[in-house]
């Protein structure tokens, strides 16, 4: 998935950083699997940290939809999880605003 790391108006100036910055690491099969390995350990811990929060004060769903997103910038099978995740949230969210409505 090519994402172009920069925001505002850096993105003009350099567009597609993102793009050749991974199309470098790609071309050699030990870095791109280093770099691979990383994002699968933040992604991972970011998801752990979101599950935990689900259940302990904190905001649980932002951190596994970030989870999601990190690991979704080099897997296919996070991507479609993260489709899920948000759709799963929005449907949370209209159901929480439907109830205090209803108070």
């Amino acid at each position: 998935m090519a994402h172009d790391g920069d925001s505002g108006g850096a993105a003009a100036a350099a567009p597609g950083r993102y793009a050749r910055f991974r199309a470098v690491m790609a071309r050699n099969p030990m870095l791109n699997t280093v770099w691979r390995a990383g994002v699968f350990v933040v992604g991972v811990a970011v998801l752990i940290a979101g599950v935990v929060m689900i259940v302990a004060p904190g905001p649980g769903i932002l951190g596994v939809i970030l989870g999601l997103a990190i690991l979704a910038t080099e897997f296919a099978w996070a991507q479609a999880a993260l489709h899920r995740a948000k759709a799963a949230a929005e449907k949370a969210k209209e159901k929480a605003k439907e109830k205090a409505r209803r108070k």
